[in-house]
């Protein structure tokens, strides 16, 4: 990806940022189960008490809160994203509800190093902004354990 595409999409979900949850929420006045689906995808990595996730384009943490449900306190997340001001809300999340075993990295994820021992990576609504999500997704299924899950939802 270019430094101008990595810049406008910066600048676009800066601008997205504080309202991301609001505007996510009203797909479902269209008709589109958008919080279905996202529950569906986690579902999908049958995460287990102290599991290990890391989401792709975490934004703002939406997601959070399904991971925690299966993962427990006991259990990690990893959030990468891009853009500073969806970390910001997903940092406010973070607090506002006390979780302590959220650790959120800015980072474009095509030059992350996953870290070893990785139960489920999951991407939403994210991977086909980046043209060269194919090697992410390399990377990432390399870091998984045996048995490890990929979900991706778009």
């Amino acid at each position: 990806m270019n430094a101008s595409l990595n810049q406008e999409i910066i600048e676009i979900y800066r601008k997205r940022a504080q309202n991301y949850d609001i505007t996510a929420n009203l797909y479902y006045l269209l008709g589109y189960r958008e919080w279905a689906y996202r529950q569906k995808a986690v579902d999908a990595l049958h995460l287990q008490p102290g599991d290990t996730v890391i989401e792709i384009a975490c934004g703002t943490g939406l997601n959070f809160s399904l991971y925690q449900e299966a993962i427990g306190l006991q259990g990690k997340i990893i959030g990468l994203d891009l853009t500073d001001a969806m970390l910001t809300q997903a940092r406010q999340r973070i607090q506002g509800n006390g979780w302590e075993n959220v650790e959120l990295v800015h980072t474009d994820a095509r030059n992350y190093a996953f870290p070893t021992g990785v139960n489920a990576i999951i991407s939403t609504y994210a991977l086909s902004l980046i043209p060269e999500s194919d090697q992410i997704l390399e990377k990432g299924v390399n870091a998984l354990t045996s048995g490890g899950r990929l979900a991706l939802l778009e």
